[in-house]
């Protein structure tokens, strides 16, 4: 039986892969960053979260978040937006939601290289099991 330890670094071997792999991709066929495509899929699932929440959704400080931000804005990738209150929002230009097409496109091609060797079944037993181990952490988080 493979050690607690054995465990969670498997799970980080295979993410590093996840992000080493579809950064590389990302950059060659997409001209961009596997952070920069995070961004755009997290602006094109949740549109009217604040730039504070942007930064969480992408595991970055605000000040960094507000720094991609500017500079995806001046690549005409995202574009500021009104919104209720005092928060940033950003929305998706056309240029935008192309390149996080193209993105999804490319990740999800290396996602299939390991995850999807596994059966339907495997995938949502694993999911599963990942979001138990998760929940049980919510301090961590």
């Amino acid at each position: 039986m493979p050690s607690q330890q054995d465990v969670g670094l498997a799970v980080k071997r295979l993410q590093w892969v996840h992000h080493r792999e579809s950064n590389r991709r990302l950059s060659a066929q997409a001209g961009l960053s596997l952070v920069q495509w995070d961004v755009l899929r997290h602006v094109h699932r949740n549109p009217d979260a604040s730039l504070h929440a942007l930064a969480e959704l992408t595991f970055q400080t605000d000040q960094s978040m507000g720094e991609l931000a500017r500079r995806m804005i001046e690549r005409g990738l995202l574009r500021r937006v009104e919104g209720p209150g005092r928060a940033v929002r950003h929305a998706l230009t056309d240029e935008g939601t192309a390149a996080y097409e193209a993105g999804s496109g490319i990740v999800d091609t290396v996602l299939t290289e390991t995850v999807g060797r596994l059966t339907p079944e495997e995938q949502t037993i694993l999911f599963t099991l990942l979001e138990k181990a998760r929940a049980g952490s919510s301090r961590l988080s």
